[in-house]
């Protein structure tokens, strides 16, 4: 079945056909369509599930921590000061080995007060232990939140689902709504082997001393390592069924390629366009979709670069006094190994501002001039 839905809408769907069970609910700007969408679908009855309205995006983690620990298939969605507000729950989900899937409909963290998109909200969320993925469009998302519960439910992660506000948040365009009867084989219902069960009484989240504290951060570690290879195997499991398949990253004509362009997101369909015309008029230049942050695809990364003259790293978001967080990130994946190339750290479309094809153009052409990277990130499109 095919709908023209938006990507909030997109999003209610990806949830309904994981026939989750428990939805905690606080509406913020942009992501409140995801659960008004969901409220409809529980009070018609398509959806059966525990609708849950909380009084703060902390409220809505906390309930959704409680739900998964007993068994229960459990879903959120937040953005921005929200996700902050939610911020010592992250850790608890994460730690507690909790396959929740949340999204996170990216936009900027206030002061000043904005509901546009960009990455930092996330981001900054980096280090909790949550699985993030960035999506393209609307089909992406309603995908990878199916996707989400299976690499989820593996390794026992909880997963979050990013994508760009009002891009896709409020644009409606064309979406696959797979066959439930196909998604019902494919994700088959949550089995935990370990929860809250009267009749297997069990201690969770207890005091731990340092004799065994390490060793438990160190298998969350592991859990990511092994996170990487999941989620490959789960995009190629789910092309394999529904027709499209998704991997940790996604490289476009860079075997050939003397420079790739890395970016994420929705930026990413009009860095396609650039590739494409740039491809049309004989440039060797190539388009790393960064799909994964974390755990950072590092492998996938050091592969496609590998044998490059440049990357481009177009990023929409800053870590302040550093620079680009992808950037940085891709930098540290490559050090320390022969024949990458240079890297050029780019920040823009902070706050919402657009990242045009003829933007992207005007970087390429910068850095195909010869000159050699600056040692900082270079912000573009700064009004003078």
């Amino acid at each position: 079945m095919k709908k023209v839905l938006m990507g909030n809408h997109a999003a209610s769907w990806g949830a309904r056909l994981s026939k989750v069970k428990m939805i905690a609910a606080y509406p913020i700007t942009p992501q409140t369509h995801i659960v008004e969408e969901l409220s409809e679908m529980c009070g018609d009855g398509s959806l059966d599930a525990k609708f849950l309205k909380v009084e703060s995006e902390h409220s809505a983690m906390a309930s959704v921590i409680s739900s998964q620990s007993t068994g229960v298939r459990s879903f959120t969605a937040t953005s921005a000061n929200g996700l902050a507000l939610m911020h010592e729950l992250l850790h608890w989900a994460a730690g507690a080995r909790l396959p929740i899937v949340m999204v996170n409909v990216n936009r900027a963290l206030a002061p000043g007060w904005n509901i546009w998109v960009d990455q930092g909200d996330s981001l900054s969320q980096r280090d909790t232990g949550w699985v993030q993925l960035y999506v393209e469009d609307n089909q992406e998302v309603l995908d990878s939140v199916i996707q989400g519960y299976r690499i989820a439910e593996q390794v026992n992660l909880p997963v979050m689902i990013c994508y760009d506000a009002f891009i896709l948040s409020h644009t409606y365009e064309p979406v696959d709504i797979p066959d439930q009867d196909l998604v019902d084989k494919w994700l088959p219902g949550y089995q935990p082997e370990h929860y809250l069960n009267p009749e297997k009484p069990s201690a969770f989240n207890g005091l731990v001393m340092p004799d065994n504290y390490m060793e438990i951060r160190y298998k969350l570690h592991m859990a990511h390592e092994r996170a990487k290879s999941v989620t490959n195997e789960v995009g190629q499991s789910f092309g394999e069924t529904f027709g499209r398949y998704y991997g940790a990253v996604e490289a476009v004509e860079c075997d050939d390629a003397e420079m790739v362009i890395a970016i994420s997101s929705s930026a990413t369909s009009p860095a396609r366009l650039v590739i494409r015309e740039l491809r049309d008029k004989g440039m060797k230049i190539g388009l790393l979709k960064m799909r994964m942050f974390r755990p950072f695809p590092t492998e996938e990364v050091r592969a496609v670069l590998k044998g490059k003259s440049k990357a481009v790293v177009i990023d929409r978001n800053c870590s302040w006094g550093k620079g680009g967080i992808f950037a940085d990130e891709i930098k540290g994946a490559i050090s320390n190994q022969e024949d990458m190339p240079a890297i050029y750290s780019y920040i823009t479309g902070l706050g919402g501002r657009s990242i045009t094809p003829d933007l992207i153009h005007e970087i390429v052409t910068e850095v195909e001039s010869g000159e050699p990277p600056a040692e900082l990130s270079v912000w573009k499109g700064l009004k003078q």
